[in-house]
């Protein structure tokens, strides 16, 4: 079961913290997912929504801590990530800690392997056309 908490702030909003899997096949083992959201049950439904369905919160076992708050809050989309330490690791000031990152570097896909290209024969192919909308200028 995935350790996680929440902490409802002053205005009535709420910070979600969850330790997950990692979605990616490559990605660490586990990542520590924060939310900031109207309510819990609107965190989990944007995490839901970005494809980790099988998420729950249940109980406060490990809730946000004050950085974590502060990090979350400062960070436009409110949903940010990074790896989370080991359980048995000794949290101390001299470990580095690292950086916040958004969700969207998390649940980034690899690009398919194509063959290489040729800068000339990249510039020879035509643009892929927009369906549905006029060129800029034409109506």
């Amino acid at each position: 079961m995935a350790a996680g908490g929440f902490c409802k702030l002053p205005n009535g909003t709420v910070v979600v913290a969850m330790n997950l899997p990692s979605p990616a096949a490559d990605g660490p083992g586990s990542v520590r997912v924060l939310v900031h959201a109207q309510n819990r049950a609107r965190a989990l439904t944007r995490l839901r929504n970005l494809g980790l369905r099988a998420v729950y919160l249940r109980g406060n076992a490990a809730p946000p801590s004050p950085d974590e708050v502060t990090a979350v809050l400062h960070h436009p989309d409110g949903l940010i990530w990074r790896t989370a330490p080991d359980a048995g690791a000794v949290q101390g000031t001299d470990l580095t800690q690292e950086l916040w990152h958004p969700i969207r570097a998390l649940l980034r896909r690899p690009a398919p392997q194509s063959q290489p290209q040729s800068p000339a024969q990249s510039l020879l192919q035509p643009r892929p056309q927009a369906q549905g909308r006029p060129a800029a200028g034409r109506l």
